[in-house]
């Protein structure tokens, strides 16, 4: 990524990708540095870590080489919290972005979310500590536009994503610009390039916010690089700023 006149490639930060795990066979990421863990729920609601991080559905795997296009020397921390079916609980994602934070991660990649109001305390709780230990949290979007956490918490960076919007891109929705009824949903978000990479490297399938997120994930780790001494409040403003405002008028509100 191309920051005040130079080139930034996540070297020194540590991003860490709270899905189902990371394949580090897979050739796309040879040569990167990856470690992981896996967490799981026990009887008495506590959290259980595990040595194996093993992505068993491939989800995680594809968010990590899109972290990985973006900032290709950055260190991967694979944290698992769902298995072959990509199912998993806002107790696990809460856990997995505390353990993200106190295991040094600068960025903390959610390419998933939760409806349920009810635990949005819990993951802002969780989300706030991360940010004050220096973390970035951030977090896809609803893809059909309704709620989701941790994604829409102030804490977070909200991701969202369209069609149209380039790998080049980012938006950034500010609410003081526009009014509730042209903005919608996407207060507060920004929109990314929600593609993943097809065989020629070229654009793939298109997976929403999902993808958007990994993307976002990849910029920041380049920003944190950059902004070494900033606060990830600090960063965040960069981001917005260095992000594009869309206006109603471009189809994205």
């Amino acid at each position: 990524m191309r920051y005040m006149g130079k080139e930034f490639t996540g070297r020194g930060v540590t991003i860490a990708i709270v899905d189902s795990g990371i394949d580090i066979s897979h050739p796309a990421l040879a040569g990167v540095e990856i470690a992981g863990l896996s967490i799981t729920m026990g009887s008495t609601r506590n959290a259980l870590l595990g040595a194996d991080f093993h992505d068993e559905n491939g989800h995680g795997t594809k968010i990590a080489i899109a972290v990985h296009r973006l900032a290709p020397d950055a260190k991967l921390l694979a944290v698992k919290i769902m298995g072959d079916r990509l199912r998993t609980t806002a107790d696990l994602m809460a856990a997995g972005i505390e353990i993200s934070a106190s295991q040094g991660a600068r960025v903390i990649n959610l390419s998933l979310g939760t409806p349920n109001m009810g635990k949005a305390l819990l993951l802002r709780d969780t989300s706030a500590n991360a940010v004050e230990q220096g973390a970035i949290v951030l977090a896809a979007a609803h893809p059909k536009g309704e709620r989701a956490y941790p994604a829409d918490l102030p804490e977070t960076v909200g991701v969202s994503s369209h069609p149209d919007c380039p790998l080049d891109k980012v938006f950034y929705f500010n609410p003081n610009r526009f009014s509730r009824k042209e903005w919608g949903v996407l207060s507060d978000k920004f929109l990314a390039h929600g593609y993943s990479a097809g065989p020629d490297g070229r654009r793939g399938k298109y997976r929403g916010s999902g993808l958007a997120t990994a993307h976002l994930s990849g910029m920041t780790a380049c920003l944190v690089q950059a902004l070494a001494d900033k606060s990830a409040p600090e960063i965040i403003k960069v981001l917005q700023r260095t992000a594009l405002v869309p206006i109603p008028e471009i189809g994205y509100a």
